[in-house]
């Protein structure tokens, strides 16, 4: 049994049954949980350890299987700035399902972030998911069950997946280096999701917290129209943004060198478009975990103004907060609120493709009319 299942009871369950020897694996699982709580690490190892039961060289499919060079799993990610695209599955999952393995005596097909199967792609996989070959076994991987098609998801075994305590998000990050008064904050700034708290830690995640507290405190004190700290923020999510897409297009440029000239250009062009839907993605991403940190930073206000410091998250900036309390409407809760839910509004309108630098220039001036004194 994998050691990292004894933390997750659910998945424990159901999933070290299948491990054993004589062990029957369902055709198709849902893994679901909180970021950072494991899941993608534990497909990887399960589909490791069920492409070596049987193999010539179980040692060596399981150690391939763990690299992701393993001829008979294949590895899905999203492609579409905010969706699985069609041909992320037709060929890569469709297609190769229906075509025996190449070594193993199953396939494995791993898919994350199952919520993003927009209804064409998921179409596409029903027959996969209802009448699979016997030697087909798929992971689905989410991070919201609720998001996931109901077509999809009534296909698929669901395992629980369970967040790990702030605790130990925290000791996690402090013995990467982080301080432990900020590791505790970033602990409780994650809600329990250990990925957001490992990219806060980095100096990216840093410095999106900080321009997302420099905007509510710059609206709070009525100063966005002189300072704009929008842009400072924005700035911050096109330099992530930036970052990625540099690394994608490193990763085309070593590929596209491998075509014949004659092929070059085609995959030169689907790189291309692979290379601004990543960037896309990795900035909505980022610009919403932003505005995240901006509501968090309000909820700490209106928890002070209740008497409740216990439930601050930015634990490690509280004299700051304390000064904010008392600037503006800093100490009245329904004013709070109410610019909690401006950017709440702002934050599900950012999958539609709406203008950022407008939505966000125009967020800024809402939040200050309402928390201005």
């Amino acid at each position: 049994m994998l050691k990292a299942l004894e933390r997750h009871p659910n998945a424990n369950a159901v999933l070290a049954p299948v491990l054993e020897p004589d062990g029957r694996p369902s055709h198709a699982y849902l893994f679901h949980g909180p970021g950072g709580s494991g899941k993608r690490q534990l497909a990887r190892e399960i589909a490791a350890a069920l492409l070596a039961q049987g193999a010539a060289d179980e040692a060596s499919a399981h150690a391939r299987a763990l690299a992701g060079t393993h001829p008979d799993l294949t590895w899905v990610v999203p492609s579409g700035a905010h969706e699985i695209l069609v041909s992320d599955i037709d060929e890569p999952v469709v297609a190769a399902a229906s075509k025996t393995p190449f070594e193993s005596s199953r396939r494995l097909f791993v898919i994350e972030s199952a919520d993003q199967l927009g209804d064409q792609a998921a179409n596409r996989m029903l027959k996969t998911l209802e009448e699979p070959a016997s030697y087909v076994h798929m992971i689905l991987i989410t991070d919201r069950l609720a998001d996931v098609l109901p077509t999809i998801r009534s296909r698929c075994q669901v395992v629980r997946f369970d967040a790990p305590c702030a605790a130990e998000i925290a000791a996690d990050l402090v013995s990467s280096g982080v301080a432990p008064a900020t590791a505790e904050a970033y602990a409780r700034l994650s809600l329990g999701d250990a990925g957001v708290a490992h990219v806060l830690a980095a100096a990216e995640g840093t410095l999106l917290r900080d321009r997302a507290q420099t905007l509510v405190r710059q609206a709070l004190a009525g100063e966005a129209s002189r300072t704009t700290p929008w842009v400072g923020l924005l700035e911050a999510v096109k330099a992530r943004g930036q970052r990625v897409s540099d690394e994608l297009q490193a990763r085309a440029d070593v590929e596209i060198a491998m075509y014949p000239k004659k092929e070059q250009k085609r995959v030169e062009t689907d790189w291309g478009d692979r290379v601004k839907r990543g960037r896309r993605r990795v900035e909505t991403q980022a610009l919403d975990l932003a505005l995240s940190l901006a509501e968090t930073w309000l909820l700490d206000l209106a928890a002070l103004s209740w008497g409740a410091s216990d439930l601050v998250r930015n634990s490690d900036r509280l004299a700051l907060l304390e000064g904010d309390a008392e600037v503006g409407h800093g100490s009245d809760p329904q004013a709070l609120r109410a610019a909690v839910e401006l950017i709440e509004d702002t934050r599900l309108r950012l999958p539609l493709n709406v203008s950022e630098d407008l939505a966000c220039e125009a967020l800024t001036y809402r939040v200050e009319r309402v928390l201005a004194g």
